[in-house]
């Protein structure tokens, strides 16, 4: 236990800071004051040990604080954690999500989707009914084999849903290491994926913090149009907050809808290479087939596996997976023609 002194009202809290010992730096907030401040375990004048007679010696051994663990080994697995986020919604976060997730378990790699919204759509999009899922998780009712479920060969799911909302408010209402909630629940099961990727509701909330403090890469669908400009600009100013406590950054920018019809997307997309230059993916044209395969139950892949979003999201995971080869079956190659004369 350590004692932890606001320097707001300088009011004392006892504190077990073992559990995020690992991750030296967290924010707290005060009971008395309401007052969030950051805390350094290794270098922070207002953590204090507590007096007490000496620990006993661990029964097994400990990492050291700052350290990630385990230590011992070094055989750990660390899947690549990615997370598919804008505070604007209708962009396409979802469809991005679950089609990823799709096409890297296709290629190989064991995915985990985890849905963070109260809509709990990827299930819908998936065409499962999970009797349990995030919400399970992160309260402790149920473990991890029985809020997770498999959707397809290679892809398990952690479905969301309005029971979410409820959860929000317990992590919004801790005082301490709230942030940390999501990672702590996911510790030990994420080792068993190659990606683990997170699907995020519209806005921001205390879920939405927690998942970027869990991801270490962040995908933005943007679509074309002057509202998602702003709506990107908004995140990143966000972004850059979440960047006081942990090393994040904004990677993949996923630009969708292009109507290559219509002058203002292409307008809209060439403004975005301009601003952020290789963070921008090859686009996700605009194709009807996207909005219809979920009533089927289907990924746009087992929909119309030949068609434009089949293509498009097929190029998508090579620039994730960072391999060129995987996908071209029956999806078109369009790498180079997806959006003409611009």
């Amino acid at each position: 236990m350590t004692i932890i002194v606001c320097p707001n009202c300088s009011r004392k809290h006892h504190a077990d800071t073992s559990k995020v010992a690992a991750k030296k730096r967290f924010v707290v907030r005060c009971k008395a004051c309401e007052h969030k401040f950051l805390i350094n375990l290794d270098n922070n004048d207002g953590v204090q040990p507590t007096p007490a007679a000496a620990a006993p010696a661990p029964t097994s051994p400990q990492p050291a604080a700052g350290m990630s663990e385990p230590q011992a080994t070094g055989e750990r697995k660390t899947p690549r954690k990615i997370c598919v986020s804008l505070s604007k919604g209708g962009v396409g976060k979802t469809t991005t999500a679950v089609s990823l997730s799709a096409g890297l378990a296709m290629a190989g790699y064991k995915v985990l989707l985890i849905d963070t919204d109260t809509q709990g759509q990827s299930s819908f999009m998936l065409g499962k009914k999970p009797p349990a899922g995030l919400t399970e998780l992160l309260t402790g009712e149920l473990t991890p084999k029985e809020t997770i479920f498999e959707a397809r060969p290679n892809l398990w799911l952690l479905s969301g849903g309005r029971s979410l909302a409820g959860v929000k408010r317990i992590i919004d209402k801790k005082s301490f290491g709230s942030e940390w909630t999501l990672s702590e629940a996911l510790d030990s099961i994420d080792k068993d994926y190659d990606y683990v990727i997170i699907d995020t509701s519209p806005g921001w909330d205390q879920l939405t913090v927690n998942v970027l403090f869990y991801a270490t890469e962040v995908l933005t669908p943007v679509s074309l149009e002057v509202m998602s400009l702003h709506g990107l600009a908004e995140f990143t100013k966000n972004l850059h907050a979440i960047k006081k406590y942990k090393d994040i950054d904004l990677n993949y920018i996923l630009p969708t809808f292009l109507d290559t019809r219509v002058e203002q997307p292409k307008n809209i997309y060439r403004k975005l290479q301009s601003l952020y230059g290789d963070k921008v993916c090859t686009p996700i044209r605009y194709d009807e087939q996207l909005s219809r395969s979920p009533s089927h139950g289907e990924t746009i892949f087992e929909f119309l596996p030949d068609g434009d979003g089949a293509a498009d999201y097929a190029a998508l995971v090579r620039t994730i997976s960072r391999n060129k080869m995987i996908l071209l079956g029956d999806t078109k190659n369009h790498d180079e023609t997806v959006v003409p004369s611009l």
